[in-house]
């Protein structure tokens, strides 16, 4: 098993791929440029590797699928850059934690707004 710190740099180095692979290395049309990579968590037998994404404009479905259908690239890229026995398979999903934030903060503002 691996220890809890190299899954994390794994997870940071995957980060690290992934985001520079949105700038300039991903050709799909569907994926626009206002897609962030926010998190990184790689599962402990480093089987799986979940990319959180934050996607700001556009179209949300289509982008969706297009970084569904760019995960074996996205693979292979982290292989080349990092030096891993087993490359995890690359999980795209959606981090709503802003959304989260924006709700909470709304129902703090009337429960102090009703005092």
């Amino acid at each position: 098993m691996a220890s809890r710190t190299r899954t994390a740099r794994i997870a940071e180095e995957i980060k690290k791929v992934v985001s520079t692979m949105f700038i300039g290395g991903i050709k799909d049309p569907r994926i626009n440029s206002m897609v962030s990579v926010t998190d990184v968590e790689v599962t402990n037998d480093l089987r799986y590797a979940y990319v959180y994404v934050s996607i700001l404009g556009g179209d949300f479905d289509s982008t969706m699928e297009g970084l569904k259908s760019a995960s074996g690239f996205v693979r292979r890229e982290v292989g080349k850059n990092i030096k891993l026995r087993y490359i995890p398979e690359v999980i795209f999903r959606v981090d709503d934690s802003l959304e989260k934030g924006m709700y909470m903060e709304e129902l703090i503002r009337s429960v102090t707004k009703d005092d």
